[in-house]
């Protein structure tokens, strides 16, 4: 191997990673986010659906972040500092939520007050999630040996729309899971969701790809130099046909097709996303080679990845498999 096909490898690791956090847990984000639209028997219901998996989700991000500590040291380290206040945001948001979601299962007389906590915890993470996001694609402000994020630049217009989008994004993958698994009045309610969701992401992405060549030249560079059109446009070609099935599932009432259209359209945004970073690991900086670890560090991570994603991929798998099926009673451990 090369000295660029092992950080590559691992690139891909993390990315993968991101993909299975952002589908997995991002449904489960969207459901505690719609909870003050539905009755306290709905949410019931809505938690139950949740309450198998929810957890195990964010395993794919602990993997993720710790795959980047090994793997790109340089690049962590640097990140950290930069995104301090975001990342703490959004740790204690992910806290609170799993606090709400315990106490609200053992805690009768309080329950729903700690449906509100899942909910806004759930909805602070995705805003952090988004602004995290939009800060990335920006581009870091170097200073010194290090990079810097202040409030002034990660609130801005495009980093809180980035955020709203991806709020509506969470939601539409909610809404569609909860379409999937559960039925009569809960599933109704979430079928006219889904499609105000789902006009609102379609929106949001259209103006994010308007905005975002905009606030930098390597971007605009990358979407529209000779010959990237090429394989940049299957993207959007993706984006509309994943939202044209999931508008005609949604309308005709089909229960699988809307969370598998949802997360196509979920997901070509964050492949564009990738596609116009790359190769930078902290753009528009430090490629990703520029801040990988040794080979020989590389390669031994790699033995134990192959070992731990194949386990987690199976568990995964075994996990929803178990808990497949429509959910019409409140479930309790």
């Amino acid at each position: 191997m090369n000295d660029i096909l092992l950080p590559l490898i691992w690139l891909m690791i993390i990315g993968f990673c991101i993909v299975m956090y952002v589908i997995l847990d991002g449904f489960t984000l969207g459901t505690g986010m719609l909870l003050p639209l539905m009755t306290e028997a709905e949410r019931d219901i809505a938690k139950s659906v949740i309450l198998p998996t929810w957890d195990g989700n964010q395993t794919w991000l602990v993997l993720g972040m710790a795959s980047l500590y090994g793997a790109f040291p340089l690049a962590f380290s640097a990140l950290l500092p930069a995104l301090y206040t975001p990342l703490l945001l959004m740790v204690t948001a992910l806290l609170l939520r799993g606090v709400a979601f315990e106490f609200r299962l053992k805690e009768q007389k309080y329950k729903r007050y700690w449906d509100w906590v899942f909910a806004l915890s759930s909805l602070v993470a995705a805003l952090v999630q988004g602004i995290i996001l939009a800060n990335v694609v920006k581009g870091f402000l170097p200073v010194k040996n290090s990079y810097v994020v202040t409030v002034a630049t990660w609130l801005t217009p495009f980093t809180l729309f980035a955020a709203l989008s991806l709020v509506c994004g969470y939601c539409l993958l909610g809404s569609a899971r909860l379409i999937m698994k559960t039925t009569h009045h809960l599933q109704e309610k979430m079928f006219k969701i889904a499609i105000v969701f789902a006009w609102l992401v379609v929106i949001a992405t259209a103006v994010v790809c308007i905005w975002t060549p905009l606030l930098n030249d390597f971007v605009a560079d990358r979407w529209f130099a000779e010959g990237h059109w090429i394989y940049l446009g299957v993207l959007p070609y993706l984006t509309v046909m994943a939202f044209i099935v999931l508008i005609i599932s949604l309308f005709k009432r089909n229960d699988f097709y809307p969370f598998w259209a949802s997360s196509v359209l979920f997901l070509c945004p964050y492949i564009g996303f990738v596609i116009s970073i790359f190769p930078y690991i902290i753009p528009y900086h430090l490629k990703f080679y520029e801040t990988a670890s040794p080979a020989n560090t590389l390669r031994f991570m790699l033995v134990g990845a192959l070992i731990l994603l194949p386990t987690l991929l199976c568990y995964t798998a075994y996990t929803y498999r178990v808990f497949g099926g429509k959910v019409k009673e409140t479930l309790h451990y």
